[in-house]
């Protein structure tokens, strides 16, 4: 037998003696080891308050206060909802087993006790209350990991105070929109300062979900940070430098799609570099066409000696550069068809187009995104919003 199945706490409930006896020396004999008595209800309801079983064997005829009562009153209290309850009756019809069942009785053992039916029972249900105990410490464990993840990702993301001095510096007004999944994924987004006004941003999402997905996000964060010194003015050489020291520090199968570029207010342009990233998007001021940029290119990571070619938009006044992950493409129902039509609608070009007099383009966006993706979206979404003048 499992030790952790024989070391469970039986308690065994029965107003006669002998009864008590047999059980417990029939348990004995099958290995369980950790078997303690009640003499009535009363007596098993304190001995439950002060240390709860894990199996419950129980006559249903006592004086005093008989099963059906004693089951009743554990079921009332959540903590012992999962207790398994076995009842040990004479009974035979129909009405006082489904009486029984109703009270809150997990299992029937027949009187008189057979010792094979009791074994067999008391060892099934106890192999089901370990395995339940190992999921839920499991799930608290997961949970737990989650919740330090979460906390992690919320520490590494640009403050406010850092998107205020970057908008004052370069210009910009610069706003985002993540929504985590329930299991956590590996999006990532990041400003790095650069001199002359302008400054460095990328969005990064690795591949596959939960905690090993955000932990590898953190360890792209560090490399990028390491890189922003030395080739942070140049989108092209830093992404092909991170792929390099991506596919030392990665496992083999996981790998990263990211854009990096350089908003530059005064050159009116955003240079980047893209791998296998969804595509930037330029809104254009007075309803111009969408303006959409190249996300080709091999995943960060994969293999050594892949190349990221630089490219250009424009970013002239009063638009917007829009930023975002594959996932908001995904909820909004295409490539780039979705993302398109809401873009391009008339709430987002109003709102643009009001500029400084209660336009707010990017919440007309957002509010878009939030109910296309439900409570709880099934992967990670970031949106990164950069206006120019009214664009905000």
């Amino acid at each position: 037998m499992d030790d952790a199945i024989a070391a469970c706490r039986i308690l065994v409930v029965d107003d006669t003696d002998f009864n008590r006896t047999l059980i417990g020396a029939l348990l004995g004999e099958a290995g369980f080891q950790n078997v303690a008595y009640a003499k009535d209800g009363f007596d098993a309801l304190a001995q439950i308050a002060a240390e709860a079983p894990d199996l419950l064997i129980l006559d249903i005829m006592m004086p005093g206060m008989d099963g059906f009562e004693v089951c009743r009153r554990l079921r009332a209290d959540h903590a012992y909802a999962d207790l398994p309850v076995l009842v040990q009756t004479a009974l035979s019809s129909s009405d006082d087993r489904n009486r029984a069942f109703a009270a809150g009785t997990t299992d029937l053992i027949s009187k008189p006790l057979d010792r094979t039916e009791l074994v067999a029972r008391v060892r099934i249900h106890l192999q089901n209350r370990v395995l339940i105990r190992d999921l839920q410490t499991y799930r608290a464990r997961v949970e737990g990991e989650l919740a330090m993840a979460r906390s992690m990702y919320d520490h590494l993301l640009p403050s406010p105070a850092l998107c205020a001095a970057l908008s004052h510096s370069a210009g910009v007004t610069l706003r985002s929109h993540t929504a985590l999944s329930s299991d956590l994924g590996g999006d990532l987004w990041g400003v790095l300062p650069l001199t002359g006004g302008r400054f460095g941003l990328f969005l990064l999402d690795m591949a596959g979900r939960g905690v090993s997905a955000a932990l590898n996000a953190f360890r792209m964060h560090t490399l990028i940070h390491e890189l922003a010194p030395h080739l942070g003015e140049r989108p092209g050489a830093f992404l092909t430098e991170l792929n390099e020291r991506a596919v030392c520090l990665l496992e083999l199968g996981q790998h990263a799609t990211v854009i990096y570029g350089v908003v530059d207010g005064a050159a009116e342009r955003f240079t980047y570099a893209a791998a296998a990233a969804a595509p930037p998007v330029l809104v254009p001021p007075d309803g111009a066409p969408l303006v959409f940029g190249e996300g080709s290119g091999q995943p960060v990571g994969v293999a050594v000696g892949a190349r990221h070619e630089e490219r250009d938009l424009p970013f002239p006044p009063d638009s917007a550069l829009v930023l975002h992950s594959t996932a908001v493409l995904d909820t909004l129902g295409g490539r780039n068809g979705g993302l398109a039509a809401l873009l391009g609608s008339a709430a987002v070009r109003n709102a643009m187009a009001s500029g400084g007099e209660g336009g707010d383009a990017f919440a007309a966006v957002t509010a878009a995104l939030a109910a296309a993706q439900g409570d709880v979206p099934q992967d990670d979404h970031t949106l990164v919003w950069i206006g120019r003048g009214g664009a905000r």
